[in-house]
């Protein structure tokens, strides 16, 4: 149920598994043509491969085929851009391990660690290229009129994420410290809610429907869902969560501006800030274990982990809200029903 704008534990669990799998099996056949070559390069299409075949959530082609399903019809079509979208997500993840240094992706070791930083950049400028080929296959037979909506929602999408990437470099790079919530919030919606969940659902919306629903109508589900995703993703990061696939606290390691970093450094006391300062300021590796652990542990002191469970649950009331607005007219669904269901899934996962 929604209380209070808040998501509680007794609201409509997880969405439908079947649905999932049975996206993400077409998602896979799909994104395995474009990957496909008669002559394989070596350092080059090994690596290609490697990340999409760690498995994945398959979060974004689902958002994409759903949402044609509602507002008209899954096609060949739909399912190119639903490939095109996991294999742009892929690509940006090999970067993302880059810029971050991080050291695992889904349970194993980043493309970098394993391959050095030269050949792991190369292979996501590949990736990312390749992403390119279903979609213009897609609109290619869909027409003109379909695909510069496409690609006009993809050039938006592709600005927004490079600016929200800027800021949380730019942030950590340079040590800035005297962030507000309102700043993270501008952050999470241009790095994860324009390609976790808007750009998807707005493909869906104009591939499903060739381009006759509006595609503006589910851009504030995605926005509230993308930030609830980015919080509840950042609280992973510091639990004990066994089945998590990346490195635990890597987050604190990597210094990054999460909410309940910016809610610490805000509740500091002047010498705690002064520590916290000094050990972001610090290069990953001069990063000690137990500066480390002070802080997460300053942070549970400090309320932040509570704080930034509040502000997701907040969030996720709200894409409840605007999931009505959105989809509200349209008949109940399977797919309705999964994308309904990705809110208390945000939590659950």
């Amino acid at each position: 149920m929604q209380q209070g704008g808040k998501i509680t534990p007794d609201h409509p669990a997880a969405p439908p598994e079947g649905l999932i799998a049975r996206y993400a099996s077409a998602t896979r056949e799909e994104l395995s043509r474009y990957l496909e070559t008669d002559t394989p390069v070596p350092f080059l299409d090994p690596l290609l491969a490697d990340y999409p075949q760690r498995g994945g959530k398959m979060l974004r082609p689902a958002m994409c085929l759903a949402n044609a399903a509602i507002f008209g019809k899954v096609t060949h079509d739909v399912v190119r851009c639903a490939a095109a979208i996991e294999l742009l997500h892929n690509a940006l993840l090999i970067h993302d391990d880059v810029q971050d240094g991080s050291d695992m992706r889904r349970g194993k070791p980043t493309l970098h660690a394993m391959h050095g930083t030269p050949l792991a950049i190369n292979a996501g400028d590949a990736l990312l290229f390749t992403a390119f080929r279903p979609l213009l296959d897609a609109v290619h037979s869909m027409g003109s009129e379909v695909g510069r909506k496409v690609f006009d929602v993809t050039s938006t999408m592709a600005r927004q994420t490079a600016e929200g990437q800027a800021l949380e470099l730019g942030w950590r790079d340079q040590n800035v410290t005297d962030l507000t919530e309102a700043d993270y919030f501008r952050m999470a919606m241009k790095k994860t809610a324009w390609m976790g969940m808007i750009w998807p659902a707005q493909l869906g919306v104009i591939t499903g429907s060739y381009g006759q629903a509006d595609h503006q109508r589910v851009i504030r589900f995605g926005h509230f869902l993308g930030i609830a995703f980015q919080i509840e993703d950042d609280l992973r990061n510091l639990s004990e969560d066994p089945g998590y696939g990346k490195e635990q606290n890597g987050d604190l390691y990597e210094a990054k501006r999460t909410l309940m970093l910016i809610h610490v450094l805000n509740a500091a006391s002047a010498k705690e800030k002064q520590r916290i300062d000094s050990f972001l300021g610090l290069k990953r590796e001069q990063r000690s274990e137990d500066e480390m652990l002070w802080l997460a542990q300053l942070m549970r002191k400090k309320g932040s982990i509570d704080f930034a469970r509040k502000i997701s649950g907040a969030m996720a009331g709200a894409a409840l809200q605007e999931f009505d607005i959105a989809y509200g007219e349209y008949p109940d669904s399977e797919d309705k029903n999964f994308l309904h269901g990705l809110v208390r899934w945000v939590f659950d996962r």
